[in-house]
């Protein structure tokens, strides 16, 4: 008996309460575990969750109950960026961080200048204020601020108790109650001090400065966050508020131009665009001659001039004329909303490269508090040998406060996933749509560029120039066809293809205003060609390979001649019995796409080898390959026959990335390492291959290439930075260089380090932001 399975449920929510990457990476933990969840992907980056879960076995209602329990919460609105929930959210995040820095930076500054005099003029400031009074003013405003802003430090060492369950809170936590009960007690019990042989010396300057200088950091971390989802934000600004739609008075029956809210907008309305006015859908040109701005979506800078039957794009700016245009596609079915959802599902991917980072985050909080404590033991089994008790102590609290501040998991959370969203945002700037991170990561390594050729390297637009009639026998004699007559069969065959070859006969026919036929027992030969039945007769229309053992030495001199100038021919045949006798032969001739050379030499500049992949035959495929400088030519390849050739490459150690913009692409597109596919393609097309080029420009290839190596490059060193900060800072606050210049870090410092190591993170990814491509 087969078990019905029940579709899985995909959500992508807004999470609130993360304050560092460890939090990410608990609350995918407890997820996990759930019966019914099959994957969880927490992004600390862009503060989003992507759960896989059966909804028969567990609800979001119910997965959010779990983590509530330890502060954080799945926010469902959140889930549609085409509303403004995220943007406010964000905004609500930053004013009340905002709001903890005003309270607690004047604090730490006023105890961080009176700590630093005690260290360079130490009499003037004992003059000003007694030790024991400034003990009892650091107590009232360590308290306040551990109690004010504190909390989630705090809360973070109650959920370890509780949960066993740390992240960097719970090390901030422990790290600034330590010092501050240490100092409580040093300063309200003489008895005490006396028994661990203290000075009045106490710590809460350290619980202040750390707790005050990480808010601040947490603060300009939030801000820069939130930049590297700019292009997102942009994306959605992009979108009108409103359109002016042509609608019926039901009083007065006249048609009247009214302004609607976008939402209101359905298929088939007529709206009105004036100049300087935005395109609110997706929609035909009905009436009206303008040139249109598309730069914010494609990247293009020069206005496209747009006339009746053209296609516009919702988001876009009309710049002269007046444009009527019937709204085709609405809401989230809009080129500019598919682009929005592909660069946030792109932008909460991860990267093969993170793993190790997940990896080593996931035990870095427990593995730094382990060595916190052995720091501490060690200070006083060893110190008190040579330092005695007291001052081993001293040290040993300063050793295991320096280590429980200065160790930053966020660093290492933040490496990738923020070059991820800014490179992803980059790259819909400029045209360029990528699927995912994993696709982002791959792209740099590509050794080999695999390129269909019609529509993608030539314009896809090409034009019937020559045809020839061909005698065919009947009723024991021969006879021709007309021009028209060989037109009008092969057209109405061809008009239920959607191949560029094929339309440009059905071009012809409707530029001569002939009737087509309609056209039963109708099939498509893969790779071939078209058979079916006109007028009860059966002809078929296609390449070469259709007619194979059928032509004559004549006719093949023919094909031959016009591939060799170019040309791709297409033969109309007709079927009697099983012979097939050839009517006509459509000489088609399309042109290189313009830059397409340049592009090449660019790329064969960068290592990379570009072959040609194409079910043309092989003249033709030459001609258009030499003047594009191509390395390679493999011709008249059949679908299945693309998808055996990328293998093939795949298995001499070639990193493929494959280009293409039809249906036959498909297969191809998923194979190769990289599937790139041309906007102006077919949606299957689009669907299958991993990076989107807008407007079908080739350019974009070598920019999307760049645009990987930068991000790339970008990741190494924020990986970089964030392993070599904490394998050298977590060492020094433990006291390494104690024994050689008698030198301890001091939490406060340790802390300063902390609060701007995932600055420095997101400031580096935000460089990108300026990187050419």
């Amino acid at each position: 008996m087969i078990e019905n399975s029940t579709p899985l449920t995909t959500e992508q929510l807004k999470v609130q309460g993360m304050h560092c990457a460890s939090c990410a990476l608990v609350i995918q933990k407890i997820l996990k575990k759930e019966v019914g969840v099959e994957n969880v992907e927490v992004n600390y980056a862009n503060e989003k969750a992507k759960i896989v879960f059966d909804s028969k076995k567990i609800s979001l209602d119910e997965l959010n109950s779990k983590i509530e329990t330890f502060g954080y919460k799945l926010v469902e609105g959140a889930k549609n960026l085409s509303n403004q929930d995220d943007k406010n959210s964000q905004e609500i995040d930053l004013e009340n961080m905002w709001k903890k820095v005003l309270f607690s930076l004047p604090i730490t500054v006023g105890v961080f200048a009176v700590m630093m005099g005690q260290i360079f003029a130490k009499e003037l400031v004992m003059e000003i204020i007694d030790e024991k009074t400034m003990n009892y003013v650091f107590f009232v405003l360590a308290t306040a601020t551990l109690i004010g802003i504190g909390k989630p430090f705090l809360m973070g060492v109650w959920n370890f108790i509780r949960f066993q369950v740390a992240n960097m809170d719970t090390l901030i936590g422990i790290g600034t109650g330590t010092a501050f009960i240490y100092s409580t007690l040093i300063t309200s019990s003489p008895a005490i001090k006396n028994f661990l042989g203290q000075s009045s010396s106490t710590y809460f300057d350290v619980a202040i400065v750390v707790i005050g200088f990480i808010t601040f950091g947490k603060y300009l971390e939030l801000k820069s966050k939130h930049k590297t989802g700019e292009a997102i934000e942009k994306l959605i600004n992009l979108q009108a508020k409103v359109a002016i739609v042509e609608r019926i008075n039901n009083e007065t029956k006249i048609k009247e131009e009214i302004e609607i809210k976008l939402e209101e907008v359905v298929i088939g309305d007529i709206i009105v665009i004036k100049p300087g006015g935005k395109i609110p859908v997706d929609g035909k040109v009905v009436d009206g001659y303008s040139s249109v701005d598309e730069s914010m979506i494609t990247g293009e800078s020069i206005p496209v001039d747009k006339k009746i039957g053209d296609l516009v794009v919702g988001g876009t700016v009309n710049k002269q004329g007046v444009l009527r245009v019937e709204a085709t596609k609405i809401g989230q079915e809009t080129l500019l909303a598919h682009i929005i959802k592909m660069v946030e599902d792109a932008q909460g991917t991860k990267a093969p490269i993170q793993k190790l980072a997940d990896q080593i985050s996931e035990v870095f909080v427990p593995t730094v508090l382990v060595i916190a404590f052995l720091s501490l033991g060690c200070w006083l089994v060893i110190g008190t040998k040579t330092l005695g008790f007291s001052q081993a102590l001293s040290y040993g609290l300063i050793s295991f406060t320096g280590i429980l501040v200065i160790a930053c998991p966020c660093a290492l959370g933040l490496a990738t996933p923020t070059a991820i969203i800014v490179g992803t945002g980059k790259g819909a700037q400029n045209g360029i749509l990528i699927k995912d991170a994993d696709s982002l990561e791959k792209l740099h390594k590509v050794t080999t560029i695999v390129t269909d050729k019609t529509g993608t390297i030539t314009k896809g637009t090409p034009e019937l120039v020559d045809i020839f009639m061909v005698e065919a026998p009947k009723d024991g004699k021969s006879f021709s066809l007309d021009e028209k007559k060989l037109i009008q069969l092969a057209a109405s065959l061809e008009k239920n293809s959607e191949h560029p070859l094929a339309q440009a006969i059905v071009e012809r026919a409707k530029a001569l205003n002939i009737n087509l036929l309609t056209a039963t027992n109708f099939e498509i030969i893969e790779g071939k060609g078209i058979v079916g039945v006109l007028e009860n007769k059966r002809y078929q229309v296609g390449s070469q390979r259709l007619f194979e053992n059928y032509l004559q030495k004549e006719e093949l001199s023919k094909i031959k001649n016009l591939t060799l100038e170019g040309k791709t021919p297409v033969i109309l045949g007709e079927l009697q019995g099983e012979d097939k006798f050839i009517l006509g032969i459509f000489a088609i001739s399309d042109t290189l796409k313009d830059g397409i050379k340049e592009t090449i030499q660019k790329a064969h500049k960068m290592g990379i080898k570009v072959i040609m992949l194409t079910g043309d035959n092989e003249n033709t495929a030459n001609y258009i390959a030499k003047q594009a400088s191509i390395d390679l030519v493999i011709a008249g390849v059949l679908p299945h026959e693309k998808v055996a050739k990328i293998i093939e490459l795949q298995n001499m150690g070639e990193i493929v990335a494959m280009i293409g913009d039809g249906i036959n692409d498909s297969p191809a597109l998923a194979q190769a390492d990289i599937g790139m596919a041309m906007a102006t393609g077919t949606d299957v097309a689009i669907e299958a291959a991993s990076i989107t080029l807008l407007r079908g420009d080739f350019s974009k290839v070598i920019k999307a290439i760049k645009l990987s190596k930068q991000t790339m490059k970008t990741i190494k060193q924020n990986l970089f930075w964030a392993f070599f900060y904490n394998v050298v800072g977590i060492p020094l606050a433990a006291g390494l260089l104690y024994p050689i210049w008698g030198v301890m870090l001091n939490p406060m410092f340790a802390g300063l380090a902390m609060a701007f190591s995932s600055v420095s993170v997101i400031s580096n990814s935000l460089r990108l932001k300026l990187a050419k491509i």
